[in-house]
């Protein structure tokens, strides 16, 4: 986010890219948070992408219920792209949408947002994700958004880790209120039209294999607004 311009940007690193994990070869990207949580997922996505984090957040599925409850009680408006009827067996998702507008509270809005069983699995629920925050930002900048922001803080509180001082988040969050984007620029890293499925040995599997050299260079391109690339991930808005 870029607060005198006026812009944000949010790239989704899709959870099976296959990248060099340090200290433990190549892998899925997911694998680095299970090995070294947060910190070595900062350094993989470091040395793997160039892009160095100095925050993190993680939170969790029932803090998000938390944020849309509080900040849309009634649930927000969603234009679901397809039917969606899923039950998994550890009980965290236990959705049936049909096509067309909706709307959704908290945990039916988490359910349409982890749903990857559509045509364009993982790539599908990455937009789906993108679309979800664009519609929370837009709830949260209204005006009845503002109003709620500091009961939301104190409600996720407990679902929230984060390494930013309390002090760091307030003021991120006020210059967020004072200066609102309009619209979020948005990526997948890597695009979905420059992979290919590659099965690894066991424990692996079947990861999201890509040119390292080329994506590297189009989250740049993105992040940066390199014109370097003519299909760099930044001309890609929804």
């Amino acid at each position: 986010m870029d607060p005198k311009k006026g812009t944000a940007k949010m790239a989704s690193v899709m959870r099976d890219t296959y990248v060099n994990i340090p200290g433990h070869g190549y892998n899925k990207i997911n694998a680095a948070f299970a090995f070294g949580g947060p910190e070595l997922l900062r350094k993989t996505i470091s040395e793997n992408f160039g892009v160095d984090l100095e925050y993190y957040a993680i939170i969790d599925f029932n803090g998000f219920i938390q944020i849309t409850n509080t900040l849309a009680p009634d649930g927000l408006k969603v234009n679901v792209e397809e039917d969606m009827k899923y039950k998994d067996g550890s009980g965290t998702i236990d959705l049936d949408l049909k096509k067309g507008k909706q709307t959704l509270e908290g945990e039916d809005l988490l359910g349409y947002a982890r749903y990857r069983y559509g045509k364009d699995g993982d790539f599908g629920r990455v937009r789906r994700q993108q679309k979800v925050i664009k519609l929370l930002k837009n709830e949260l900048v209204s005006f009845n958004g503002v109003i709620k922001a500091p009961r939301m803080l104190g409600n996720i509180g407990p679902y929230l880790d984060t390494n930013m001082e309390g002090k760091e988040i307030l003021s991120l969050g006020k210059s967020f209120l004072l200066n609102p984007v309009d619209d979020i620029q948005t990526a997948s890293v890597p695009e979905q039209n420059k992979v290919w499925p590659e099965r690894k040995e066991y424990p692996v599997g079947l990861v999201v294999a890509h040119n390292e050299v080329q994506t590297k260079q189009d989250i740049q391109a993105f992040l940066h607004g390199s014109e370097t690339s003519e299909s760099a991930l930044g001309n890609e808005k929804r």
